[in-house]
């Protein structure tokens, strides 16, 4: 029976009641130490309508990867085989049933779900997660992953934990302390025969506190005291145990230290103590612990506490060697006790924990690996060595999305060590925290001062750091450091590959030159690279079609990256797709494929957020904005606004420059021009005058200048789109030229010959184009004519979904003295990304579980989102689809 939880029952009632119609999801209950979280679990277990599942975190320094996964998951194994292959080889990796094959991560939280999904194809299933702040972070991250994605499923995840320990995106419902009347009825059904003086101040003391209700009768320790109450329970329980025989408080800290709570292996380190099994007898007697199928559970966190920090240092010294000797069929959870019990320097245990380290690491279980290395470099006598694993645990900690933590370990390995090579690899971290979460110029200064040390001695990673760096530069819009990487790379010795890199970047250096023979030479030797790396190694295509970017060829970008795109979903190589997927999007941007480019910046913003890549969250956003600014929508180009105040100094120009053109691009497009033009004059005198869409936003200032009647402030942004198109030789870029001299000089004529150049590369353009030439035919009185150009521009503007833009074409179509209803509601417009991405799947054939492999969901949540899209679509079939127009 529960007391005074009225409210929290009839609340997850509820969801229960959702979660068995279909409607999954997840809720973490945050209260104090003893304030009735396990008890509300148990509560909610009691549901005969579910299949449960649970699972504790135990406080303890020695965690291993997926240990709490492990537990939670054992019973829904045998459905392993009815999930996708990559999850299916990713979860066997994390729980130590397969070899490990790479950072899998995400992989693991999405066979999380999946299998729980399966499990619960015949019954609902709860799972329920007790001490959750105490959790290994590798469970943390996959359960905390499922728990955002459980809409569709017929499965419920309850978590528990102390109060500050939330996990991102789960619903929270927090315990208070039990109001006096439910205090006082807990307190007499427990302790009936309590004198009343007693009584009383058990209940102040308790303050509505139920362990403490519980627990005080039974103790000494009701007289007031200045500790919070967790520690007056905490000695309360450090009091019983002083009164136990020695034999049974030795191997309660026996049992305490051994972290699993593995019957097994504690009753061998007690052997090895020189205890019999007999002696937890009087523990669990005393109501301490309980011993249910083979391992030992102590009551309360706060027992197990009290029991191991209560107990004499050198006793917890001697418990953790018996341990790790009782563990030598386990390395990793040896390695661990051996360390515990280790007093100073020891570079075999520390060796050890090394090998338990990487093991973890190979497993995805980064964030354990880097508290391993940790506390194996404590253990390291010698500075140079300590210095090496604290570099690769600042490494390891990157991949673990703790940037903090890595700059710490990273300063820390810094300060012992003045070997080049391995400031080199500590220089490499710092750039990487950088650059997702700091400023792009200390990018530059740390990868061009380590280059420059190691250059001597190893000069393929020197140009490694001076290539990452001058990327860096480029896309802080800084091409004076660009520059300076070039020049230090020029003068390495000569070799193949590195030649390449060379030319690479003094290709793109000379793109914007004021020069335009230079600049167009610049573009040759881009593209001549794109042509040769367009079917190397990931890397270099990535490399590549960011090249191609720059130099217009957004269709090779495409092309490059829809592919990229497919070969590391297929190897589950997660950590490539917001970058690859961030690329995909700008080059569908520019090509005005704009679904699909919001279908690609969703999918890269929420992996991204899911992996902890903020530059990349930023980046997407950014895209999203400025098609959201095309379309009219206040709301989704404010985005840019948010983006904009959060970015650093010295921060990311290219994610900038989006963020500016999409905002003005809302202005443009809601006739704000002097907003509009204000704005891009002053974002053009800053770094995003270097990147490329500096350039390619100069049509709209042009355009801006001249509707607000200051055509001799369009002439600077011309001159700029003048010189780059001549470098470019690029038809669609010369029709943009013409079109903006055409607005410049009042000169008409000049929009006929933009169309044919324009064609159908960039429809958004051409849409403008025709816009502007039906408005320049209608003032010249050739309505007839006009009136074809202004139809055509509606139509165009109205498939994009540019309201805006429509809106005008359809008020200068009426000028021209024909009227036009509103075009009617197009369906696929209807739809989420996450729906058309889908449904564009489901169109060629694939089914829900090939679907669900390819976009890492589960099959139910393809079906959610199917169900969803059809009546949208005003279909019933997925054979109707195949005859759908999806673009």
């Amino acid at each position: 029976m529960l007391y005074g939880r009225e409210r929290e029952q009839r609340e997850l009632g509820r969801l229960l009641a959702e979660a068995a119609s279909g409607r999954g999801g997840a809720v973490v209950v945050l209260g104090e130490p003893g304030g009735g979280k396990s008890a509300l679990l148990r509560w909610a277990g009691s549901n005969q309508e579910f299949q449960v599942s649970s699972c504790t975190g135990v406080e303890s320094e020695a965690e291993l990867p997926f240990a709490a996964l492990q537990s939670l998951l054992s019973g829904a194994m045998r459905h392993l085989p009815g999930i996708p292959g990559p999850q299916a080889e990713a979860l066997r990796a994390a729980l130590g049933l397969a070899a490990p094959g790479g950072d899998n991560r995400f992989l693991v939280g999405l066979a999380t779900v999946s299998l729980l999904a399966e499990l619960a194809a015949d019954r609902p299933v709860l799972c329920l997660v007790d001490d959750a702040q105490w959790l290994d972070r590798p469970s943390a991250e996959a359960l905390g992953f499922a728990a955002r994605r459980l809409a569709a499923e017929r499965v419920f995840l309850l978590f528990a934990a102390r109060e500050g320990a939330a996990l991102p995106g789960v619903s929270e419902l927090t315990l208070k302390r039990l109001d006096p009347m439910a205090a006082r009825a807990l307190l007499a059904d427990h302790a009936p025969d309590l004198p009343s003086h007693v009584r009383d101040r058990v209940l102040t003391e308790a303050d509505g506190n139920p362990l403490a209700l519980l627990e005080l009768p039974r103790t000494d320790a009701t007289d007031p005291g200045p500790l919070p109450l967790p520690h007056r329970l905490q000695d309360a329980y450090q009091r019983r145990i002083a009164k136990l025989p020695s034999p049974t408080r030795t191997a309660l800290l026996v049992a305490a230290a051994e972290e699993s709570g593995a019957l097994a292996a504690t009753l061998r380190a007690m052997a090895g103590l020189g205890l019999e099994a007999g002696a937890l007898a009087a523990a669990e007697g005393e109501g301490l612990i309980s011993v249910e199928e083979q391992t030992v559970v102590f009551r309360h966190p706060l027992i197990r506490t009290a029991a191991y920090r209560g107990a004499p240092f050198t006793d917890r010294l001697a418990a953790h060697a018996t341990l790790a000797d009782a563990l030598a069929g386990d390395p990793d959870r040896a390695a661990w006790h051996r360390a515990a019990a280790a007093t100073g320097p020891d570079e075999e245990v520390a060796a050890d924990l090394e090998a338990a380290a990487l093991r973890a690491r190979r497993r995805s279980g980064h964030a354990t690996a880097v508290t391993a290395l940790e506390r194996a470099a404590r253990l390291t006598a010698e500075e140079p060595e300590r210095a090496r694993r604290l570099a690769l645990a600042a490494e390891i900690a990157v991949d673990a999305g703790l940037p903090d933590r890595a700059r710490h370990l990273a300063g820390q390995a810094l300060r012992l060590t003045e070997d080049p090579r391995a400031l080199a690899r500590i220089a490499t971290v710092r750039a990487r925290v950088e650059f997702e979460h700091g400023s792009l110029r200390t990018v530059h200064e740390v990868l061009v001062t380590a280059a420059r040390q190691v250059a001597p001695l190893d000069a393929d990673s020197a140009a490694a750091m001076l290539a990452d760096a001058s990327r860096a530069s480029w896309s802080a819009g800084d091409p004076a450091r660009v520059a300076q990487a070039h020049r230090m790379l020029r003068e390495l010795p000569p070799d193949p590959v590195r030649d390449k890199l060379v030319d690479s970047i003094g290709g793109a250096l000379k793109l914007y030159s004021d020069d335009a023979t230079e600049a167009a030479d610049g573009v040759a030797l881009l593209r001549e690279h794109v042509a040769q790396g367009r079917n190397g190694p990931p890397g270099l295509r990535l490399n590549v079609a960011l090249q191609a970017l720059l130099t217009g060829d957004y269709d090779d970008t495409r092309d490059i990256m829809a592919d990229l795109a497919e070969e590391r979903r297929a190897s589950g190589a997660i950590g490539w797709l917001p970058a690859v997927l961030c690329t995909l999007a700008t080059a569908e941007t520019n090509l005005g494929r704009h679904r699909d480019a919001i279908q690609s910046a969703t999918e890269a913003l929420r992996i991204a957020e899911d992996i902890g890549q903020p530059s990349r969250v930023a980046h997407a956003e950014a895209l999203l904005a400025y098609v959201a600014a095309v379309r009219g929508d206040e709301h989704g180009a404010r985005l840019a606004e948010r983006n904009l105040q959060r970015l650093p100094a010295h921060a990311n120009a290219l994610v900038a420059a989006w963020c500016e053109w999409a905002l003005a691009l809302l202005d443009l497009g809601r006739g704000r021009y002097e907003a509009a033009l204000d704005r891009l004059e002053t974002a053009t005198r800053g770094p995003i005058q270097h990147v490329g869409p500096g350039v390619h936003f100069a049509a709209d200032q042009v355009e801006a200048a001249v509707r607000l009647g200051r055509p001799e402030r369009a002439a600077e942004p011309l001159a700029r789109l003048e010189q780059w198109a001549a470098a470019a030789r690029l038809p669609w870029e010369d029709g943009l030229v013409l079109r903006c001299r055409a607005l410049a000089t009042a000169d008409g004529t000049l929009y006929a010959r933009a169309l044919e150049l324009q064609g159908e590369a960039r429809p958004f353009e051409r849409a403008r184009t025709e816009l502007l030439y039906g408005e320049w035919l209608r003032r010249e009185r050739h309505k007839v004519e006009a009136r074809t150009h202004l139809r055509e521009a509606l139509e165009r503007f109205e498939r994009l979904g540019a309201a805006p833009w429509a809106e005008h074409a359809r008020a200068e179509l009426r000028a021209a003295g024909e009227s036009s209803a509103p075009a009617a509601a197009d369906a696929v417009a209807q739809l989420t990304p996450q729906e058309l991405q889908v449904v564009r799947l489901a169109a060629t054939g694939a089914t829900n579980k090939e679907i669900a492999a390819r976009l890492f969901l589960s099959p139910k949540t393809v079906g959610h989102h199917l169900y969803r899209a059809f009546p949208k679509l005003g279909v019933s079939t997925r054979t109707e689809l195949a005859r759908l127009s999806l673009e």
